[in-house]
């Protein structure tokens, strides 16, 4: 073999061998980007969770303060009532509260 045509098989070999460096290389970089797409989808969706359940529980908390503004909460009704607007100034006729303090 002489050595041109050697040397031709040992190019050729060493653009193979480059070839295939590069192609791993974008394969490696495709699957590094899909992992980090990844990452920040599952950090928008914990996000997303989390808001959802703060409205969530907004919403029940807003619900709760018209039922017990309208008296219709028997759930959450306090065994005492500790509340002064809830109490009639004049308890003989709690319709009309005496305006005298």
């Amino acid at each position: 073999m002489d050595s041109s045509r050697a040397n031709d098989i040992t190019h050729s070999a060493g653009e193979l061998v480059g070839q295939a460096q590069a192609k791993k290389d974008d394969f490696m970089n495709q699957c590094q980007e899909g992992r980090d797409q990844s990452t920040h989808d599952s950090s928008y969706t914990a996000q997303a969770s989390t808001f959802l359940h703060q409205v969530k529980n907004m919403a029940q908390g807003a619900a709760e303060a018209v039922k017990n503004t309208l008296g219709m909460n028997t759930e959450n009704t306090p065994t005492e009532n500790t509340s002064s607007l809830n109490r009639p100034i004049n308890p003989s006729n709690p319709s009309n509260p005496s305006t005298r303090i």
